[in-house]
């Protein structure tokens, strides 16, 4: 039996923890979203209350949260999902938090930096093992057959 050492068995799982991390940060962006738009979980900010709908930028960024977080939990456009919910945690925390002070734990801004962060390292890293996206790109590969390849065609002879 071959001597595998701590960081070779670390590498392999390297997908399977990506794509643990992916689950968490997209199920818990998600519940923000629902928590203001539906008033479950506590609602918006903890109050019960959900945010009116159209109302800048709140209701967007919550339906942001919901979809981009639901399809980062999934795995399905993971990529494009993730940046679009980075920028908006990117807008969030300098437009909201970071007039009230400059560092996140001055101005309440924790969550949207984590966030922003999380979701950037996912655009870059991809969606690990455990996605929709490397499912539906397998079923499909395996249902296309190989197109023929045509045979040049032969000279005329003039």
């Amino acid at each position: 039996m071959p001597n595998r050492t701590l960081p070779t068995r670390l590498d392999q799982a390297r997908p399977y923890a990506l794509g643990a991390f992916r689950i968490v940060v997209g199920l818990l962006f998600a519940c923000h979203g629902a928590a203001s738009l539906f008033g479950i979980l506590g609602g918006m900010g903890g109050s019960g209350a959900t945010v009116p709908a159209g109302a800048w930028p709140g209701w967007y960024a919550a339906v942001i949260q919901l979809v981009g977080g639901g399809l980062v939990l999934l795995g399905l456009g993971t990529r494009s999902a993730a940046f679009i919910a980075s920028g908006s945690m990117a807008y969030a925390y300098f437009s909201v938090h970071q007039p009230e002070g400059l560092f996140p734990l001055q101005n309440g801004g924790e969550a949207s930096a984590l966030f922003c962060w999380a979701l950037l390292l996912l655009v870059f890293t991809g969606p690990g093992a455990l996605a929709l996206d490397r499912v539906l790109t397998a079923r499909g590969a395996a249902g296309q057959e190989e197109p023929e390849k045509r045979k040049p065609a032969s000279p005329v002879a003039a």
